[in-house]
């Protein structure tokens, strides 16, 4: 009966109303007003009138469906497999929902108005689109012919609140001493490289550790789809890519990003993620004066990131010596993070590396911090913590440009 109910109320003010020319609020107003006099011979509550007002107003201006998942904080991802599968990851978990789309025709409805919000299209002829909702939250929508099961659409939610350091200590992340040697990187302008998996949380540790550059400097952050947070810097400059229109012209890429932010006088770079040719262009900024830039890639241990950085610039210089993209990346990043997910679903880091140069035709990385499992570690739960290897850390030139007068 609420679904009859719903559609009623809908075909009314769609009739009826002019909703395209009103404002949210003038919308609401209206749906209220024909709620109260569809159903006047009704018996319902304030909150049964209140969740038909919302749905109305979901269906015709939201996202349907997709509202009430994402209106629970507890949910940090939404996995839509064609109109009749939605999955959702809460507390770490996945889980199948009883909730289905009306139709197929109902899901494409909303994703075309999630990825028109944003200025862009999909269709058959461009299947597959990342994009954002208005609250940042990433989406990634993979359309037929290209998806067997119908329309795919994956959301990775964006957090309300920006990720600090605080909040990485308390879940166990990092240590209070990691914590305070990231910030005297950070600070001496290391230029760092966070790697691990999907959904090991590599942009979260990017955001919580952002917070430690100086409140006075010029930033340029650089993404596909806007994700970071970054707090309390006011010379903040944030650039995002474009996808290419319909007639194939218009596309903007990292690599072209990169190239335009060294023309506005930066003082740090930040790149939300590298994963092809623009990798080249990241290293040449760290190598032209950049310091202090920080970045991420898709890689499963630090020296897995090393040889995917290397067929990234390969991709971006063809005929390039391998001898010399080595000597580029190792003159370019001081300072790997790996993280990873475990099998408990928890996000650990699990190694913190220094890179200390090119010698006989290989990059050379020292462990400074290695996460190790202690007893109390099961199948089900892991337990463990970042501790400090016994390697001397070496490369403390810029701490000492900085006037640390400290031991690492």
């Amino acid at each position: 009966m609420k679904k009859e109910w719903v559609e009623k109320i809908r075909s009314s003010v769609l009739t009826n109303a002019d909703f395209a020319g009103m404002s949210d609020e003038e919308l609401d107003r209206w749906i209220v007003s024909e709620t109260e006099r569809l159903l006047a011979d009704e018996q319902l509550t304030i909150g049964e009138k209140a969740e038909l007002v919302d749905q109305v107003y979901s269906s015709i201006r939201g996202f349907g469906l997709l509202d009430s998942i994402l209106k629970d904080d507890d949910i940090t991802e939404v996995m839509i497999n064609g109109p009749k599968e939605i999955f959702i990851e809460k507390s770490g978990r996945l889980r199948k929902l009883d909730e289905k789309f009306e139709s197929e025709e109902k899901l494409v409805d909303i994703i075309r108005k999630i990825v028109g919000m944003a200025g862009r299209e999909v269709s058959e002829a461009n299947p597959i689109v990342d994009t954002r909702l208005p609250d940042g939250s990433r989406v990634n929508v993979v359309m037929p012919p290209i998806s067997l099961k119908g329309p795919i659409v994956t959301i990775r939610k964006f957090s309300k609140n920006p990720m600090t350091i605080e909040k990485l200590l308390e879940y166990g992340s990092i240590t209070q001493e990691v914590a305070d040697f990231l910030e005297l990187l950070v600070r001496a302008k290391y230029n760092i490289f966070i790697c691990g998996g999907t959904g090991s949380g590599k942009t979260t540790f990017l955001n919580a550790v952002t917070n430690f550059i100086p409140k006075d400097e010029r930033i340029i952050t650089i993404e596909d789809s806007a994700e970071l947070q970054i707090a309390g810097i006011e010379n903040l400059v944030s650039l995002e890519t474009r996808n290419a229109n319909t007639a194939g012209v218009g596309r903007i890429t990292i690599q072209d990003l990169i190239k335009s932010a060294l023309r506005m006088r930066p003082e740090r770079i930040v790149v939300g993620e590298v994963r092809g040719a623009e990798a080249l262009d990241m290293l040449q900024a760290m190598n032209t004066g950049h310091d202090g830039s920080l970045s991420t890639g898709h890689a499963n241990s630090n020296k897995d990131m090393l040889s995917r950085l290397e067929t990234m610039v390969l991709q971006g210089a063809e005929g390039l010596p391998l001898a010399a993209v080595r000597q580029q990346i190792a003159s370019a990043l001081d300072i790997l993070v790996h993280l990873s997910r475990l099998r408990d679903k928890s996000r650990r880091t699990m190694e913190i590396s220094e890179v200390l140069g090119y010698e006989g035709g290989e990059i050379l990385l020292n462990p400074l911090y290695k996460f190790v499992e202690d007893e109390k570690s099961s199948l089900e739960k892991v337990s463990g913590s970042l501790l400090r290897t016994e390697n001397p850390f070496r490369n403390d030139y810029k701490l000492r440009l900085m006037g640390y007068k400290g031991t690492i």
